[in-house]
């Protein structure tokens, strides 16, 4: 049934270990992830595969067998293994040809602190923790790519890059603006206060997905810098790339060298280029932009998180669950898949 399938993941298997592939690290990085895009459905399909043969034999007994005992048994089987059978199929179709093929790729997380002051800057701490937390029960990497730090321990900003299986598919769901209600801890008289953080979420842009040309940026270097402003090194080891003809400027400080922070600027601004691509098409495809669940965009007001109510209630699937603190510590399984369950619903009544 998947011969074309097995097929393909031969071909590029036989390419890992060829010399051409090997010695051009592009064409390496293109080949890897080929094969473990098609890996996890071979995998599946091998499971298939033995499942339907068990089903055949149970199916055989059923008809064949004298004993009454045996045939007893494979019936009793028999509709567990047409259950599996199904549940492989739905699932390999949807690893073969997912909803939005994007929902594969590593990300890159910009949170940023809105309206609030130093509490929102504390409040973009929180997440980012949570999101790390929740990076940590999925066995996902994250790597910060820049950060802006204020004296008191939150965030005016910070860039980190989160990679694993199906990564963007989990988290796009996160862009947006997210509101708190809390009593802040520089607040002496109990007042609870509201803040606004803003997260973007980006399927990361490697080479191969979007080439920017030399004559296209501008790289600037200066000094590291710390809380309030001063300088933290005397090196000129701080990046800001200028992407001259959309004018976006992506700067990195975080890494210990000059070469590494140009690195993951570059990284960024490919990223924020895909993404600025995206929203243009999206813009054009309005009917396709009003089904989403979020149209990605961080002026929308997407979660409120209430913590003298113990309650995190997200505005478009109109779900609210209670124990702030389990949430706030990376358990965000069941609001994930509820908005997963509704987008499938939107693009199913499409």
């Amino acid at each position: 049934m998947y011969e074309d399938i097995k097929k393909k993941f031969k071909e590029v298997e036989g390419q890992l270990s060829s010399p051409e592939v090997i010695n051009n690290p592009e064409k390496l990085k293109e080949v890897s992830s080929q094969h473990a895009e098609l890996k996890d459905a071979i995998e599946m399909i091998f499971e298939l595969e033995k499942t339907e043969d068990h089903l055949a034999q149970n199916e055989e007994i059923i008809k064949e067998e004298k004993d009454a005992e045996l045939k007893e048994m494979a019936q009793a089987e028999l509709e567990e293994l047409q259950n599996k059978a199904q549940e492989l199929k739905k699932k390999i179709e949807l690893e073969l040809h997912p909803a939005d093929p994007r929902d594969k790729k590593d990300i890159i997380v910009e949170i940023r602190a809105g309206t609030g002051g130093d509490e929102s800057a504390l409040f973009a701490a929180d997440l980012f923790r949570m999101y790390t937390r929740y990076a940590e029960r999925r066995s996902w990497k994250i790597d910060v790519l820049d950060s802006n730090r204020i004296g008191i321990g939150g965030f005016k900003e910070i860039i980190f890059a989160v990679k694993g299986k199906g990564v963007y598919g989990d988290l796009k769901y996160e862009a947006g603006t997210h509101r708190v209600q809390r009593v802040p801890e520089t607040e002496k008289a109990g007042r609870i206060h509201t803040s606004a953080v803003t997260v973007a979420v980006m399927p990361e842009a490697e080479e191969i997905d979007l080439k920017i040309e030399p004559k296209d940026i501008r790289i600037d270097t200066f000094c590291s810098s710390g809380p309030g402003g001063q300088s933290v090194n005397t090196t000129y080891s701080a990046i800001r790339i200028t992407h001259l003809p959309t004018g976006l400027v992506v700067s990195c400080q975080d890494q210990k060298s000059q070469h590494q922070n140009k690195e993951k600027a570059m990284q960024v601004l490919r990223s924020r280029l895909l993404a600025k691509m995206e929203e243009e098409r999206r813009e054009k495809e309005s009917a396709e932009r009003m089904a989403q669940i979020g149209s990605g965009d961080r002026s929308e007001k997407i979660r409120t998180y209430n913590f003298p109510q113990d309650r995190v209630t997200d505005h478009r699937i109109k779900l609210t669950l209670h124990s702030i603190s389990r949430f706030m510590d990376g358990e965000l399984d069941e609001m994930i898949n509820a908005l997963k369950e509704e987008d499938l619903k939107l693009r199913a009544a499409q």
